[in-house]
Parts: structure tokens; sequence; C-alpha cells
């Protein structure tokens, strides 16, 4: 289930993320270019930060569950 649960919030993220980053890249498309060789970069990797504990979470194992009859 956490997994299923983990992929709908990674898709929510990423489409979120890719807009935003898109709306705000349209933006300062026009500005000077090192505004550009500092954005694009840092967009380019910031989305993975917030996704780590996401991920995390997902792959984690539950653990050991007491039998019901003990």
């Amino acid at each position: 289930m956490r997994k299923a649960i983990g992929s709908v919030a990674l898709v929510a993220w990423m489409l979120g993320y890719i807009a935003v980053a898109a709306v705000v890249g349209d933006r300062i498309a026009s500005e000077h270019w090192a505004w550009k060789v500092l954005y694009f970069p840092i967009v380019g990797f910031a989305w993975v930060f917030p996704l780590k504990p996401l991920l995390r979470w997902m792959h984690a194992k539950d653990g050991p569950r007491e039998s019901p009859d003990v």
C-alpha cells in the first residue's frame, strides 16, 4: 500500500514542480544569461531533495508483527 500511495504522491509532486519550474523558467528566459546559468542547474537537481524522505518511506520494511493468536 505504501508504494501505491507514494507513487501517487510522487507523480503529484513532479507535476506541480515541473509546472512551477516551467513558469519561472519562462519568466527568466528574457533575463541576463547569468540568471539562466544559475536557475536551470539548481532547478534540475532541487526536485530530488524533497523526495528523499518519501522514497525512503515507500521502501521501508515493516517491523515484525505479532501473531493475532498469541
